[in-house]
């Protein structure tokens, strides 16, 4: 079976469907994971948030944003976001699943969807939302080589997860950390069925259910 097949059919298997009917109204964003195959490997793909933007900025994240009034549901979200800021069309991208949404730092519960795009995709970045865009092997985010973990941050669930990528095309060194670097570490894990080098919270084996007991704490403290 060819790689990108054989992702699809595993990450489908933590598709999160209708599971989460259960959850309150609460503001709502999604980021797309989009995945491509590059010499054998998966890839996913980043932006560097605007230095000019009043969140975030500066910030390496998946494409992304707070949910629109027009958004029928959180794939639309991820499509949309990604649209404007990377030029990334909707009917561009194979979507497979959502996993398990998070609540971030800002209270909105964000629900990573992820797809596979075309490898000769050339992003078109929004200079208002985006000042660069980069890619990155998904086995970068097993690895213990570019990672540091601090333990105890503020709000956080485990170790704050933090890595620096080096991309070779730019010559520019990238911090990736946070939401972003747990999210990319368990679409890794996932994806390629490999268990991180360095200790993360969730078991590489059940992801779901660490994920499903975070959301179910922050909830009590709504």
């Amino acid at each position: 079976m060819h790689i990108k097949e054989k992702t699809i059919s595993i990450l489908k298997r933590f598709d999160i469907r209708n599971k989460l009917s259960y959850l309150p109204v609460l503001p709502k964003a999604s980021v797309l994971i989009p995945l491509f195959v590059r010499h054998g490997r998966l890839h996913t793909l980043l932006t560097l948030r605007s230095k000019e933007l009043r969140t975030s900025a500066g910030e390496v994240c998946f494409p992304g944003g707070k949910r629109d009034p027009r958004d029928r549901d959180d794939v639309d979200t991820a499509l949309r976001e990604a649209e404007e800021e990377i030029g990334l069309p909707p009917d561009g991208v194979e979507v497979v699943c959502r996993l398990f949404p998070i609540i971030n730092k800002s209270g909105l519960l964000v629900t990573p969807v992820v797809g596979f795009i075309e490898e000769s995709f050339c992003p078109s970045p929004n200079p208002a939302e985006v000042s660069a865009v980069f890619t990155v092997p998904l086995d970068f985010f097993t690895s213990e080589k570019d990672h540091y973990a601090a333990h105890g941050a503020a709000g956080m669930v485990g170790p704050l997860h933090s890595f620096y990528f080096m991309d070779s095309d730019s010559g520019i060194q990238y911090h990736i950390w946070g939401l972003t670097a747990m999210l990319a570490i368990l679409v890794a894990t996932i994806a390629l069925r490999k268990t991180p080098e360095f200790e993360v919270s969730f078991d590489s084996e059940d992801p779901i259910s660490f994920f499903q007991q975070v959301l179910q704490r922050r909830l009590s403290k709504l």
